[in-house]
């Protein structure tokens, strides 16, 4: 039974479902199976040619605590491609784009912008680790809390940052992808565990285990397959764009 209420002393982190059913099955059976019972989620939980419809059931009931990424923004548009139900519309546009609890704040990109990376930079060279100045500019200049929460770039990661900790969970359901702007880069795991995160209080901070979790990848990929996309399928058996 998952808590919605109480300090977030011991918790699971989820980002980037992706509309992985799969993925996001064998994540949750392993929160359970490790007796926690608080879960954040932090968005880009439908987009994709996977299976939306089931990830949305089991995230619907659920009911977590979470935010919005910029690609459930994007099913919200009248134009999308992708078609989602009015309940499934309903549940998305009620995300916000932030959300503090206790003194952990949750965002998709960065606490500004659902688009931005906050732990990476692009250049023409590639991607890189973001130095301490790029992540000063990308929080902004407000009062932030001591655990910072972001998704978005699929990859991940743990940053300490002057007294704060940031963390990236990784990605549940999409293990690679690439983008055009501002400069074509791609982001790459290299192997198609599903991904989250576990965050521990304790006297001295914040503890975090990563963890990659085994799943049936080839039968998701099956599924992006059949829907015509066989870059995801490739993507998701992967973790690589090519």
């Amino acid at each position: 039974m998952y808590q919605h209420r109480g300090p977030l002393d011991r918790f699971a982190a989820i980002a980037d479902v992706h509309g992985n059913r799969w993925a996001l099955e064998e994540v949750l059976a392993d929160i359970d199976r490790r007796g926690i019972h608080r879960i954040v989620n932090l968005g880009d939980n439908l987009f994709g040619p996977l299976d939306p419809n089931g990830a949305a059931a089991l995230l619907m009931k659920l009911d977590l605590p979470g935010v919005a990424g910029n690609q459930d923004c994007d099913l919200l548009e009248p134009d999308a491609m992708q078609q989602i139900t009015p309940e499934q519309r309903k549940w998305l546009a009620g995300l916000p784009p932030r959300l503090q609890i206790d003194d952990v704040l949750l965002f998709h990109g960065t606490p500004r912008s659902d688009t931005e990376y906050l732990l990476e930079t692009i250049s023409r060279e590639g991607v890189l680790l973001a130095d301490t100045r790029d992540i000063q500019d990308r929080l902004g200049t407000g009062a932030l809390p001591t655990l910072l929460l972001c998704g978005h770039t699929h990859i991940p990661r743990v940053v300490s940052f002057r007294d704060r900790l940031i963390v990236n969970p990784g990605s549940v359901g999409l293990q690679a992808y690439s983008e055009d702007v501002p400069f074509p880069h791609v982001m790459e795991t290299g192997s198609p565990h599903a991904r989250y995160a576990v965050l521990e209080r304790s006297k001295d901070g914040w503890n975090v285990e990563q963890i990659q979790l085994r799943y049936d990848w080839d039968e998701a990929a099956l599924d992006a397959s059949a829907n015509g996309r066989q870059d995801w399928a490739f993507r998701v058996s992967t973790g690589r764009v090519r």
